[in-house]
């Protein structure tokens, strides 16, 4: 896995760790994760017809 830096605003990073907080992700990171996952899915990869790879297993489409 590659490392990224980005930054966000402070609502975003609060909305995220309320997420994690309540248990439905087990840390930040996951939930940026799941969330960029999301949005291929929806954005490229249903859209051109490509089956989907889950993160981490080697490339994406």
């Amino acid at each position: 896995m590659r490392l990224i830096a980005v930054h966000l605003p402070e609502k975003i990073v609060d909305d995220i760790e309320r997420l994690v907080r309540e248990g439905h992700y087990p840390n930040r990171s996951e939930t940026i994760r799941i969330a960029i996952r999301d949005l291929l899915k929806r954005e490229l990869w249903e859209r051109s017809g490509l089956e989907t790879v889950k993160i981490g297993e080697g490339k994406a489409p």
